[in-house]
């Protein structure tokens, strides 16, 4: 049989995914590496105890958090350059996704040491598969912006989308971000408010937008951590006629951001949809600058 210890490389970061909510969603993998890296990296040495302490793993921890990250990352990535082999998590799902890690990822790749995802929880996907929604496209937008223009204005860039968009929201402001949903996205749109995912009091609430707004008002408070998927645009006549309805320059500017592609592919696919030429589209661009 393979000696698994073995396999432990050393000079390396790990990325390992922990529990969302239930510690028992945890896999033997991860549970080894942790047992086995010379370092663990946490958001919060606290959280990330009470983990260790359930499956009794002595390894040393560190803190690695936004407000010490830049100088932590330096540390870390001289310590791996060293020998020392290192596992990143965070307070919960996989580091790097809404969470720090991003400059000790990038950090360790430009300086050629090895980076081991170790596969894990997220709360982002397990909304996804049990919301309902058509999985085949989705588009994951991380936290709602926390400024009511920025949310509303987030809100008019996926109004078209043809893939189910999925967000993070906090809980004190999910029923203010759900009216902008009816405001802007209509009432109608079907949409999935997952809380609390994994957790004793885990809950899916289904519904147009207006119902699940009506929902959440009735309670007192809402609590717990939420994933917000908002159902992909219908692509009625009425919702093509509202594309119609935008000026050439809004319309690609929405291309753009609902599919991630520069300003030249934008406006050829505006201009297909229009039935005009690329030219013909670029001279009304520029007359309604």
């Amino acid at each position: 049989m393979k000696d698994e210890k073995a396999t432990l490389a050393r000079a390396a970061l790990y990325l390992v995914g922990t529990p969302i909510g239930n510690l028992e969603d945890i896999t033997l993998r991860a549970l080894r590496v942790l047992k086995e890296v010379d370092l663990i990296a946490c958001e919060d040495t606290r959280q990330t105890q009470k983990l260790l302490t359930r499956y009794a793993i002595p390894t040393r921890t560190i803190s690695y958090h936004e407000h010490n990250e830049v100088r932590r990352a330096a540390e870390l990535v001289e310590q791996m350059q060293q020998g020392m082999s290192v596992a990143l998590v965070t307070d919960a799902g996989m580091p790097g996704i809404c969470d720090p890690g991003y400059r000790l990822i990038s950090r360790a790749i430009e300086t050629g040491l090895p980076v081991v995802p170790v596969p894990g929880p997220s709360a982002f996907l397990a909304a996804l598969v049990g919301g309902g929604f058509p999985t085949d496209s989705f588009c994951f937008r991380g936290f709602l912006p926390a400024k009511p223009g920025e949310r509303r204005t987030l809100f008019e860039e996926v109004r078209y989308s043809p893939a189910t968009v999925i967000f993070y929201e906090a809980p004190h402001r999910i029923v203010e971000a759900l009216q902008d949903v009816v405001d802007i996205l209509s009432g109608t749109r079907q949409i999935v408010v997952a809380r609390e995912l994994t957790k004793l009091h885990e809950e899916f609430l289904r519904g147009s937008s207006a119902e699940v707004l009506e929902t959440l008002k009735r309670r007192d408070a809402v609590k717990g951590e939420i994933t917000l998927l908002i159902s992909k645009a219908e692509q009625s006549a009425s919702s093509r006629q509202g594309t119609q309805r935008l000026g050439i320059r809004e319309r690609v500017q929405q291309i753009m951001c609902q599919e991630g592609i520069d300003e030249k592919a934008a406006l050829k696919k505006a201009a297909k949809e229009r039935r005009i030429s690329k030219s013909e589209a670029y001279r009304q661009m520029q007359r309604e600058k």
